[in-house]
């Protein structure tokens, strides 16, 4: 089995059940304003690129960048199906937006997640991706139910954080491709398969 990463198509009704999902998951993590994830009309915003993996004929993971500045992007709407979790899925869609973002020129990520327990596990895999714990960036406050963590080229050391793009698939895939992060044979695409 392969996961197969592409642009979302917000007319898939599964799209909504597993957007849905994702927030009905969160609701009991946190009150109403310490919940920051996107609903399918955030995700619709100029400004925001979902990706959804598949596995099969299934949604397995979603994954979002929404632009904060220039440079800068946050991670949204991250979610892998339950059944997934534990498989690489989220690494993969980490990878992928990853990659997607320094293509693109963007300099900077960042991203909120929640400080209980139950979020352990994705703070785990943004340190393993090179995130670092920051204070709160763009419309954010300081919170104690979250977490806030940023990656930029510099403290991931320039070459490390390019190589985000080649590490993040398998050849090409699109008829035009535009990336400032150059590999051997490949370059960050807007459909992969992993």
């Amino acid at each position: 089995m392969t996961l197969r990463i592409h642009r979302a198509d917000f007319s898939d009704p599964r799209l909504a059940a597993f957007l849905q999902a994702h927030l009905d998951e969160l609701a009991p993590t946190a009150p109403p304003e310490s919940r920051h994830a996107l609903d399918l009309s955030g995700l619709r915003q100029p400004g925001v690129r979902l990706w959804v993996g598949e596995w099969d004929d299934g949604i397995a993971a979603t994954g979002a960048l929404a632009a904060l500045g220039q440079e800068h992007e946050e991670v949204k709407s991250m979610r892998t199906d339950p059944r997934r979790r534990g498989s690489g899925v989220g690494r993969a869609m980490l990878r992928h937006l990853l990659g997607d973002a320094v293509s693109r020129g963007v300099r900077q990520v960042s991203l909120e997640t929640g400080s209980t327990e139950f979020f352990a596990p994705a703070r785990a895999l943004y340190a393993g991706a090179g995130f670092v714990v920051c204070g709160p960036f763009g419309d954010y406050r300081d919170d104690p139910h979250s977490v806030y963590m940023t990656l930029t080229a510099a403290s991931a050391g320039g070459a490390e954080y390019a190589s985000f793009a080649c590490e993040a698939g398998a050849e090409p895939r699109c008829q035009f491709q535009k990336s400032t992060a150059r590999c051997p044979g490949r370059t960050a695409c807007c459909d992969e398969v992993f």
